[in-house]
């Protein structure tokens, strides 16, 4: 209870120190978003060996694979907050709140999932053959959304924020970092309040998954929670830095539904192993290799393909001839 309690209040720190630096709403730079991507992966590592040194190597080595996959799921997760920002016309100086807001929202939910999981998984032992099906059914879909070559450009409210809508009403425009107004004697949520909200109930769906696969590395809550906790707070600035990048990590989805299958594949053997059938077992070092391999080959070939398809591209206007400004009926018809 006291590791726990020093965790949170920690944690907090960190949140209220990061909160306090940029209460200004301001346009985030690519050097400041750089700077704290740099700050919070530091940190998580620090985190990670202070495992090492005051545990042991299982836990440290738990922590660093579940934080790996926790932040590369979270990558595929931006592509969502992009839709929303584009969805609710957030301004650029307001994005940074929204997401700082969003996240915590989305840590506090993540907190109650986690619990949940951890009582659920204390209880019955086959709940590691529903966690490992889901996952690997989530890495077949994740690679038939990939072939599909259909891309997502929108998104839709959840019935959750439709409802909150509903019931306060909404206001018309943005009234800087107010959450709140009055408008005819009734207090309506603001647009930033929705686009919040949006953010931090959106990310339940995401932790269908990653949850699941985070417990097929550790069964140790405290690590889940920390795990995620750190993944989840460094978002923000990576929202901002690698956000003009998204587009170019077209073989994303093809990495994660590795990663996703091969841990569901290990919960599975896991499973069979705490039934009593013996089945080798994957330690969390060659797993920890498994998940960062796939992740470097993935954003290797990513970025070769965007080259490629951006040259292609080039050399296709290139070769369009170009239509002339004053054109008769005839030419145009030849």
């Amino acid at each position: 209870m006291t590791l726990w309690v020093l965790t949170i209040l920690g944690l907090g720190a960190l949140i209220g120190a990061d909160f306090f630096i940029g209460r200004k709403p301001h346009d985030v730079s690519v050097k400041e978003a750089g700077i704290w991507t740099i700050v919070w992966i530091v940190l998580a590592a620090l985190f990670g060996l202070g495992l090492l040194v005051f545990g042991n190597s299982q836990a440290s080595g738990e922590f660093f694979a579940g934080y790996v996959t926790e932040k590369s799921l979270s990558v595929d997760n931006l592509f969502v907050f992009v839709l929303i920002m584009a969805k609710f016309s957030v301004p650029s100086h307001l994005q940074q709140r929204v997401l700082l807001v969003g996240v915590l929202i989305a840590l506090v939910l993540r907190a109650i999932f986690i619990a949940a999981g951890a009582a659920i998984i204390a209880s019955f032992s086959w709940v590691f053959y529903l966690f490992g099906a889901f996952l690997i059914y989530t890495a077949w879909k994740l690679i038939q959304e990939a072939r599909s070559d259909e891309e997502e450009d929108d998104w839709e409210e959840n019935r959750l924020l439709k409802a909150v809508e509903k019931k306060f009403g909404v206001a018309d425009r943005y009234h800087g970092t107010k959450l709140f107004i009055v408008n005819n004697g009734k207090r309506v949520l603001t647009p930033l309040m929705v686009v919040m909200l949006a953010i931090g109930t959106t990310d339940i769906l995401f932790a269908l998954d990653s949850i699941p696969a985070i417990f097929g590395l550790t069964q140790d809550p405290y690590i889940v929670f920390t795990a995620n906790a750190f993944a989840l707070m460094g978002l923000r600035q990576l929202y901002f830095l690698i956000g003009g990048l998204l587009k170019k990590l077209v073989h994303l989805s093809y990495g994660l539904s590795v990663i996703l299958g091969f841990i569901g594949v290990k919960l599975v053997l896991h499973a069979l192993h705490e039934s009593g059938v013996h089945v080798p077992e994957i330690t969390i070092p060659f797993s920890l290799a498994v998940i960062g391999g796939v992740l470097a080959v993935t954003t290797i070939t990513s970025l070769i393909a965007s080259r490629k398809q951006a040259q292609r591209e080039a050399a296709e206007a290139a070769a369009s001839p170009a239509v002339p400004e004053d054109t008769s009926k005839d030419s145009v018809e030849a």
